[in-house]
């Protein structure tokens, strides 16, 4: 048996070492994209297919094709921004007179999600001459799409940020990355967001991301598959969970000609509506 080994008297001014506090374990944050789609799951199951397939259902399928190259769709977004589609019509055919290229001519198909005339077949600026252009005249140009003094310095910047990190001004290479990579790109250029980017990739690449818009925004909202209080930029991210990849393309085509057609801002055609019997909007307690 070992014999005891009495304990050493603390020297004095000496004090013992204080046993250490464990640390909580802390809680991760709740991921908002999970749980909302955990409650749309829950309390109105099946919601998504409903109203995708009234949509369709009124206003056909939508069948996803290229519109056009992927530069040429940056631009006439850029161009949509705080105006009417039938005013960027206007600027980028008169960027196309005033600018003009030797490239191939594109065909613009719009669609039921687009909200202007079409485009002319014909081939896209030279994105050279609009980077290098006097800004006053660039601005002159642009005129008759509105915003002119804003607009015009955005695109020179965004043409001269493409061609100083690819060498020129193509974005194919966008859809060789996976979405969010991509997406994080083109939101990397200032004054990009995540509508811009999200249109751009899913009309030339076909990419699985939902452009939100004030129209898919607003029926969206109303009929409560997005939380009443999400912001727009929360609102691309809650799509991501709660549709599945090939439908995202349909849904935002689908959704913003329904916030065209029907679901207006001001009195919405509740009696037309193909989805009125499971919108919150009608039915506050609609499941």
């Amino acid at each position: 048996m070992s014999p005891r080994v009495a304990a050493t008297p603390a020297k004095a001014g000496t004090t013992r070492p204080k046993a250490t506090a464990r640390k909580k374990p802390t809680r991760r944050k709740p991921d908002p994209v999970r749980q909302w789609a955990s409650y749309l799951a829950r309390y109105r199951p099946g919601l998504q297919r409903y109203v995708l397939d009234a949509l369709t259902q009124t206003y056909g399928e939508q069948i996803w094709e290229p519109r056009l190259d992927p530069t040429s769709e940056l631009i006439l977004t850029i161009l949509t921004q705080n105006t009417a589609d039938v005013n960027a019509e206007k600027a980028y055919e008169a960027l196309r007179l005033a600018y003009p290229s030797e490239r191939e001519a594109e065909v613009h198909r719009p669609g039921i999600g687009w909200g202007g005339e079409g485009l002319s077949t014909a081939p896209p600026p030279d994105w050279s001459r609009v980077e290098f252009a006097p800004l006053p005249e660039l601005i002159d140009v642009i005129r008759p799409g509105g915003l002119g003094p804003q607009k015009a310095p955005r695109l020179q910047a965004t043409l001269r940020r493409i061609r100083e990190e690819r060498g020129d001004y193509s974005l194919l290479f966008l859809g060789d990355l996976p979405a969010l990579e991509a997406r994080d790109w083109l939101t990397s250029i200032d004054g990009v967001g995540k509508k811009t980017a999200s249109i751009v990739l899913a009309f030339c690449f076909g990419t699985p991301l939902m452009a939100v818009d004030r129209h898919v925004e607003r029926v969206s909202k109303r009929i409560g598959l997005l939380p009443a209080k999400a912001t727009a930029d929360q609102a691309h991210e809650l799509f991501l969970g709660i549709l599945e990849p090939d439908d995202m393309y349909a849904a935002h085509v689908l959704l913003i000609h329904h916030g065209r057609v029907i679901c207006h801002a001001q009195r919405p055609l509740h009696d037309l509506c193909p989805v009125r019997d499971r919108c919150r909007f009608v039915n506050p307690k609609a499941t």
